[in-house]
């Protein structure tokens, strides 16, 4: 491929530019050099190709406060942006304040996303040229060149970022390994959805080999110095979530526009589901284990332990956590609590209070038991509404009477953390607690690691169970001790009673309406804040039913002795059915002819 040397084009401009023939790299950035130099063939240790790879591992989204400083989960029906009333970011995905020509590209990530794509393929035509004499050994336990794995590793990230595309548009260009010339032809029309998700599958397939593998090995700190790079399992795990979708109603039953292949498949096919379930299980069996034992020794991937949810996402490198299968490797800090934290605190217990869960997202925690509300063994008091529920409320949501820094919090209005006169107050009395260490008996907030947790093996479960409760009678009939299994172990690292049947509030006799509503809550209550809702009940096509129902919030008043709870709208969402797919910016389609909006977009 003839690559010119001058100006590299990422669908828009990017280049290696000329400097002094100094090895000065520290202090120039790595895209700021020639190819040759990046890319050299007398650079026997690769340092510059690494760090270059290291550039592209940067493009990864940091999903903490990302969305305009806020999390996405604030644009669905889980949470609210403290800032809500300045029209953040999220209240315009939420309540669909944006078009093609004025769009909210914190999330769209129309040009990033292609930006990445052109870093990756960048780097992918060059790094055959670098002669590594440092070797690795990959997943069929062969010795090869590092080379071999760090260009495998740059096609795991274009994949991921086609599928970050996929979610949001349907299909895309598929441009494979073209950089692209000032001189070429730019104006590619769209691949069909179907043509997309066989790119990335084929992509995934093709990589993983060339990748390591669990367990790390011997190496002492292998986990330390590799553990953020794709594994063979990530591309498996992610080919999980790609089929997933593919089944889902919105590309595979209930499409957009019926016929336009382009946002979704020209047919319905009920073996996709069948092939999702397949996959996911395939992963369970080979590379993970399900178990109801609070410790075990294994390098397959499992659930941390009862009691160690937080340590899921703040704990890598330490203690038994073998949940996560791909991350991203941010530094150590306080900043999700800063950003975070309950109001009413100060010095190193400042906390901004963006994030404000939502009274719907509340009432979907079961009881202590599984069960319902209404269902349970436990009276729910709605005056008394956090008592006895799933435990993971408490690990994820910090409401009135939390234990939280050395004191009890107060989110009644005027109350400590909840002060009217401070001129901002949590929209719904609620904060997020999820991904913050635990400091309900700490004195201040103290760094703790802030990865941000891509595929872990929690979602696999339930990827699984979800695709399986879809297929036809007799494939769900045969597996539904496996689905009950999937769902009963993570309701056992949950917290949850397992009841004399030790079923943990599930019964097996549900009919797939029945289960399907039981997995979708349970897929929202573990997965909540790590972006998985916003997306899932677009895929589900469930929005339009969903926003049907207002954005609650919980309304505290303190008397002199009792408080009241009670339950308040504060947002109607008036959803309209084209947004379950982005518009592509209209710049891009004014300047290329050959690029089709998506429907019911100007």
């Amino acid at each position: 491929m003839k690559i010119n040397k001058s100006l590299l084009f990422i669908l828009g401009v990017f280049s290696f530019v000329a400097v002094s023939c100094t090895d000065n790299y520290e202090s120039t950035p790595v895209d700021q050099y020639t190819y040759e130099y990046v890319f050299s063939t007398t650079d026997s240790v690769g340092d510059k190709a690494t760090r270059f790879l290291n550039a592209i591992y940067e493009e990864l989204p940091n999903g903490h406060n990302r969305v305009g400083s806020d999390y996405l989960d604030a644009a669905s029906d889980d949470a609210m942006s403290l800032y809500f009333d300045s029209d953040p970011d999220v209240r315009r995905l939420q309540t669909g304040s944006y078009t093609a020509s004025n769009q909210v590209t914190s999330n769209m990530m129309w040009d990033k996303c292609w930006k990445a794509i052109r870093k990756c393929n960048t780097f992918i035509n060059g790094i055959d040229r670098v002669p590594y004499n440092i070797t690795y050994e990959n997943a069929l336990g062969e010795t090869r060149p590092l080379g071999v794995t760090y260009k495998a590793e740059a096609r795991f990230i274009r994949a991921f970022f086609y599928f970050q595309l996929l979610e949001r548009y349907g299909g895309v260009p598929i441009i494979g390994d073209k950089v692209f010339d000032i001189n070429d032809d730019l104006e590619i029309p769209r691949n069909t959805f179907a043509e997309t998700v066989d790119y990335i599958m084929s992509e995934l397939d093709a990589i993983q080999d060339s990748l390591r593998c669990m367990p790390w090995g011997s190496g002492g700190n292998a986990a330390g110095s590799y553990g953020h790079a794709p594994l063979k399992e990530s591309c498996i795990a992610l080919q999980t979530r790609v089929l997933l979708y593919a089944a889902s109603p919105l590309f595979n039953e209930r499409t957009l526009a019926p016929g336009n292949e382009l946002v979704g498949y020209a047919t319905y096919d009920a073996d996709r589901w069948k092939k999702a379930a397949e996959l996911a299980k395939s992963f369970i069996d080979n590379y993970g284990v399900i178990t109801l034992r609070s410790s075990m020794s294994t390098s397959k991937f499992h659930l941390t332990k009862q009691g160690s949810f937080t340590n899921t996402f703040i704990n890598y490198y330490g203690g038994d956590n073998h949940e996560i299968i791909f991350f991203r490797n941010n530094s150590a800090g306080t900043d999700v609590e800063k950003n975070n934290g309950p109001l009413g605190f100060s010095g190193n217990k400042l906390g901004n209070g963006r994030t404000n869960p939502t009274q719907n997202l509340v009432d979907a925690f079961p009881m202590l038991d599984g069960k319902p509300r209404g269902e349970s063994a436990y009276t729910y008091d709605p005056q008394k509404p956090y008592e006895n529920r799933d435990p993971r409320l408490n690990l994820q949501i910090l409401h009135q009477g939390s234990p939280w820094l050395n004191t009890t919090l107060q989110t009644y209005q005027g109350g400590a953390n909840n002060p009217a006169s401070a001129g901002r107050f949590s929209q719904t009395s609620y904060y997020m607690r999820k991904f913050m260490g635990d400091f309900s008996n700490s004195a201040e907030y103290g760094s703790h690691n802030q990865f941000w947790v891509y595929i872990r093996f929690a979602e696999i479960l339930l990827n699984y169970a979800e695709a399986a409760n879809e297929c036809d009678d007799a494939y769900r009939a045969e597996h539904m001790n496996d689905i009950m299994d999937v769902l009963k172990v993570i309701r056992w690292r949950a917290g949850i009673e397992a009841g004399k049947d030790k079923m943990y509030g599930l019964d097996p006799t549900m009919s797939r309406e029945e289960l399907r509503k039981v997995i979708h809550t349970e897929r929202r209550i573990e997965l909540a804040f790590e972006e998985h809702r916003y997306y899932d009940i677009r895929r589900w096509r469930e929005a339009e039913d969903i926003f049907k129902t207002p954005i609650q919030g919980m309304q505290i008043v303190a008397g002199s002795n009792t408080m009241v709870f009670s339950p308040i709208n504060l947002v109607n969402v008036n959803w309209t059915d084209k947004m379950y797919l982005y518009p592509i910016p209209y710049s891009e389609v004014n300047k290329n002819k050959n690029m089709v909006q998506n429907p019911n977009w100007m």
